[in-house]
């Protein structure tokens, strides 16, 4: 779960601009593909249950929970300006701002701590017991040791190194 360096200078650009927002930066995605590259940016609330509904200013409904449309206007318009002014990515790209959504990509251990007893899908840069793909249940992550432990089919368990894991996400599970 190791950011490249392009994505890590694009991470230290944005977030300051996400902040701005009142939104948390969730993690970004830089995909070059031939002339249009993509850069996608997740932001994500907190969700307090004691929010009041209210009404934001364009009328709609806003519940406290998770992110509006709204918000990712305001991103956008925000991490736009930025990248106008720094200009760190050559060439045309498209930009897209978004929640995590339900099946939530993973950037950090950290962000994986509170969905411990939840599915989860991991691809691995090198095999794991002869597989690259899992989809499995999240027993623990240890941050300090960057380890993960997960139990796959036939109640295996596996310890799996977080620089051995090239994508990681939740498995939405009604």
């Amino acid at each position: 779960m190791k950011l490249s360096s392009k994505t890590q200078t694009l991470h230290e650009l944005i977030a300051p601009a996400v902040a701005a927002c009142d939104v948390d930066l969730w993690g970004i995605e830089f995909i070059p593909q031939g002339k249009r590259s993509l850069l996608r940016i997740y932001i994500d609330k907190t969700v307090e249950d004691t929010t009041e509904p209210q009404y934001d200013e364009d009328g709609e409904l806003d519940t406290g929970r998770g992110i509006g449309v709204q918000d990712c206007v305001s991103v956008t318009h925000q991490v736009s300006g930025v990248l106008d002014v720094h200009d760190p990515i050559a060439g045309e790209y498209a930009l897209e701002v978004s929640s995590p959504g339900w099946d939530r990509p993973f950037f950090t251990l950290q962000q994986m701590q509170p969905y411990i007893g939840q599915q989860v899908a991991l691809r691995l840069i090198s095999a794991v017991e002869n597989r690259r793909k899992f989809q499995a249940k999240l027993i623990a992550v240890n941050v300090q040791d960057e380890m993960i432990q997960v139990e796959v089919e036939k109640q295996q368990v596996l310890d799996i190194d977080s620089h051995n894991i090239d994508k990681a996400n939740l498995v939405y599970q009604d």
